[in-house]
């Protein structure tokens, strides 16, 4: 009987150490991920690819949607396991979920205002300053 309440044990602090990794921390990274593939043909609109506004609001949408879910993807029980965030999140998670809070007005501002080349030229960057600056205080570097 002991050896089945702590084989029972056992599996649910398994299954919560394996939650922890497929939930909030898979959600985090797939939004990361999804930031990062929306950030590309941005970027390759800067460097000289052809201006595509379609593309330029699905981007932007993309960051909005971040920027609403983002903060609940950090709860205290998931500072562990496989994840780049650093405890400074938090540590500072009224600092932390302002990021977030900026990276959605400023790209709700842009999409607003993004009209054309020129003004994605001019609205742009600063909605692509909000991920390096979060990044540089909350994610820790890529070995």
């Amino acid at each position: 009987m002991k050896r089945i309440v702590a084989a029972i044990l056992l599996l649910t602090c398994g299954s919560v150490a394996v939650w922890a990794d497929t939930g909030a921390i898979a959600q985090r990274r797939e939004l990361m991920k999804a930031n990062g593939a929306a950030i590309k043909p941005l970027l390759d609109m800067l460097k000289g690819a052809p201006f595509d506004l379609a593309a330029v609001q699905k981007s932007l949408n993309t960051f909005i949607d971040a920027s609403q879910k983002g903060p609940k993807l950090f709860p205290d029980d998931s500072k562990t396991g496989d994840t780049h965030a650093l405890p400074a999140i938090w540590d500072n998670k009224a600092d932390f979920d302002a990021h977030f809070a900026k990276l959605g007005a400023d790209a709700s501002a842009a999409l607003k205002s993004i009209k054309d080349e020129a003004s994605f030229k001019a609205d742009i960057k600063p909605v692509l300053q909000n991920c390096g600056a979060c990044h540089e205080h909350y994610k820790a570097k890529d070995q």
